[in-house]
């Protein structure tokens, strides 16, 4: 694995049921378990995946299509199914809904034709997430000296 390659994040326990997830460049993002905890809005884990779906499928679309015209509305809605049954707990009938509109005129009109190729490509090539859930990796869990 080359340098360029590897991705991480690192995750500290901030309180009971809360963690703060960082990157390598300093961002950092708030979740926990959903419980009422300081109001009970971060996201869970399931939401950070199911956004990460969506996210990086929208990224690739907006690049494609923004460049011929600002969308007028860009919404994605991600759902599953969470279920539990033999092999666990995981989602299923996962789906990335796009809401896109784009203003009327020449520029509009292009993007809105590029739109389902763009939706398409992202799906069946470029979006590391949709291609890594689908294709489907081992995950290993070890325990390092604290």
């Amino acid at each position: 694995m080359s340098e360029n390659s590897l991705r991480h994040v690192s995750i500290e326990r901030t309180g009971p049921g809360r963690f703060t997830a960082t990157n390598a460049r300093g961002g950092t993002l708030a979740f926990g378990t959903g419980a009422d905890t300081e109001g009970g809005t971060d996201f869970t884990p399931v939401e950070l995946l199911l956004a990460a779906l969506g996210g990086c499928t929208a990224a690739d679309v907006d690049v494609a299509t923004a460049r011929h015209a600002e969308p007028a509305a860009f919404t994605v809605t991600v759902t599953g199914d969470k279920i539990s049954d033999e092999l666990g707990n995981r989602l299923t009938d996962l789906a990335v809904t796009f809401s896109v509109g784009f203003p009327d005129g020449a520029a509009g009109d292009r993007a809105r034709t590029i739109l389902p190729r763009a939706v398409a490509v992202s799906h069946n090539r470029l979006c590391t997430v949709s291609r890594t859930v689908e294709i489907g990796t081992p995950v290993t869990a070890t325990i390092a000296q604290a």
